[in-house]
């Protein structure tokens, strides 16, 4: 008879269980903030280049701004965008300064086109599909007045052009809700940190991961279908 102590099986060794655990925590804490952050002083640094000869300015507030400048972008004729903050009392403020809802200010995006190649009223219409305009102080799972829905119009021309878009929507009822996206004269924009700028680019896997998380493309498609602008 073999009298050899059987060995016990063996456990998974739990000290390289949890310190593997603690790895994947650390890996995903990593992606998410190693993005630098800048200093308040550093706030508004990203200057926008002088105006091209013959181009024009327009200014849209459509909830996050990194969705909005990446919906910009995709447009023929469009030469710049920027994202900022505008429409409140802070001067230079920064990210966090918004985000606390004290300033006043929307994030807000800063768009050079040229208009022999794009309207201003092409830009508008195209604008209303890029956001939900029945949504008061707030966009997709953004809420708060820093992502309520504005035109910005930089003259008077454009102020009128943006009211005369409004009403044709607003003609062919699309919607139960009224529309509830605000048309302003612009006040002082100020450009975003750098780390801001054109997100969708320098950040394209973290930006996706916001954008589906946060529903834009889906509440898109069910207001506009075939004409959202996802």
């Amino acid at each position: 008879m073999n009298t050899t102590p059987t060995k016990a099986k063996s456990k998974p060794n739990q000290r390289a269980f949890w310190l593997g655990v603690a790895l994947i925590v650390a890996l995903i804490g990593w992606w998410i903030y190693s993005t630098p952050r800048q200093a308040p002083e550093e706030a508004g640094a990203a200057a926008t280049a002088p105006l091209p000869e013959g181009s024009e300015v327009a200014m849209f507030a459509g909830g996050c701004f990194w969705c909005t400048e990446a919906d910009f972008d995709k447009v023929p004729g469009v030469l710049a965008t920027t994202s900022g903050y505008t429409g409140g009392k802070t001067a230079n403020p920064t990210y966090s300064e918004v985000s606390s809802h004290t300033t006043g200010h929307a994030e807000a995006v800063q768009v050079i086109f040229d208009p022999s190649q794009v309207s201003y009223r092409q830009l508008v219409d195209y604008f209303w599909r890029t956001i939900d305009p029945t949504v008061k102080d707030g966009q997709f799972c953004d809420v708060g007045t820093p992502y309520r829905t504005v035109i910005f119009a930089t003259s008077a021309q454009q102020l009128q052009t943006a009211q005369a878009s409004l009403a044709e929507l607003e003609k062919s009822k699309p919607f139960a809700e009224p529309i509830v996206t605000e048309l302003v004269m612009a006040d002082d924009f100020y450009p975003a940190e750098a780390e801001h700028q054109n997100y969708h680019q320098t950040n394209p896997v973290r930006y996706d991961f916001y954008r589906k998380g946060c529903g834009r493309d889906a509440r898109l498609l069910l207001l506009w279908g075939s004409e959202a602008k996802p």
